[in-house]
């Protein structure tokens, strides 16, 4: 891997083997510190490379206010970015798109090819920390997580060059609690691999979690009244008292004297689940207490709670728990 970087006189500079896709490939950590010094600017970095994963942290200040950089031959990696200080603005000419680097923010980016320009402010530091995953470890840790990051995972896959969202967020406490722990790691070995690891899946979770509540906040509410949230409320009593039974959602959304779309709309914002999966989590949650009297039949509590049989009932709990209902006791 390498980056060409032409400063302002077109004079052209080659920073090779930044990370060796096949470092990233071993079940051991390497490590190594590294300090570049060129006309256009200085950098100190620290660079860590295992199983699937690239760290890159450090400090940059840059001489000359604009530069052309280009990079054709980087491992297909996507990246969790976080801008600790200084501001700049990335632009690829492939792409006709913008990225924003803000102090203490952070993004998901995917430039598998960039040329373009680099636009930071003169003489100040430019600090930042950086996990790089590829591309199917990261598909891998992220496709049945959230409907956000596996609509990212789908376009990276077609090789589409993207962020995760066009807007930055702020950098958490907790983001910057996880990122100082792998910077101040003390551990050797295997030790060392296991806690890097963890660590960065625990920071790409704290993002996605960050992205999903920002994604969530931007769509429009179905509930916009006190009335309305007191008919979901009211939904759901009706729903529960008439759990072994339960109504269409047409017949619910009438009981409860609001339209279907409403009602189903309002009981994932307010519930985080579907009506239908709100019932069958709280018919879950009954069959586990139930479950603790060892002298009640599973059969019968099966069919306490309306299940049509002692299979689809066990089917439904295997599910819930990832285990049977018998080894549950």
């Amino acid at each position: 891997m390498s980056i060409s970087i032409y400063d302002k006189s077109n004079q052209l500079y080659v920073i090779d083997d930044m990370v060796d896709p096949a470092e990233t490939n071993l079940s051991s950590v390497t490590e190594r510190k590294e300090k570049f010094s060129f006309p256009f600017g200085d950098a100190e970095l620290v660079q860590i490379a295992f199983s699937g994963v690239f760290i890159v942290y450090g400090d940059v200040v840059v001489k000359e206010s604009q530069l052309r950089i280009k990079s054709f031959d980087e491992p297909e990696l996507v990246e969790l970015h976080f801008s600790i200080k200084g501001d700049g603005i990335l632009e690829n000419f492939l792409t006709n798109k913008k990225i924003a680097l803000k102090a203490n923010q952070h993004n998901i980016i995917y430039t598998p090819y960039f040329d373009g320009i680099a636009q930071f402010e003169t003489n100040k530091s430019h600090k930042f920390f950086e996990v790089h995953f590829h591309r199917e470890k990261f598909v891998d840790l992220t496709g049945d997580s959230s409907t956000l990051l596996k609509k990212f995972g789908d376009n990276i896959m077609d090789n589409k060059s993207m962020s995760i969202s066009a807007h930055n967020l702020p950098i958490s406490m907790a983001m910057y609690a996880c990122i100082n722990d792998m910077m101040s790691c003390s551990f050797t070995g295997s030790l060392k691999l296991l806690f890097l690891q963890s660590k960065c899946v625990e920071l790409l979770a704290l993002q996605a979690q960050a992205f999903e509540h920002a994604d969530e906040k931007s769509k429009p509410k179905a509930l916009k009244s006190d009335y309305d949230k007191d008919r979901i409320y009211y939904a759901r009593e009706y729903l529960l008292e008439h759990a072994n039974n339960p109504p269409s959602l047409t017949a619910l959304a009438k009981a409860a004297g609001i339209n279907e779309f409403k009602l189903k709309q309002g009981f994932k914002e307010t519930f985080n689940n579907t009506v239908f999966g709100y019932l069958s989590d709280h018919k879950l949650m009954q069959a586990k207490a139930l479950l603790a009297d060892n002298l009640l039949n599973i059969k019968n509590i099966a069919a306490q709670l309306g299940y049509s049989s002692i299979q689809h009932f066990s089917h439904a709990f295997s599910k819930k728990f990832g285990v049977s209902p018998g080894k549950a006791r």
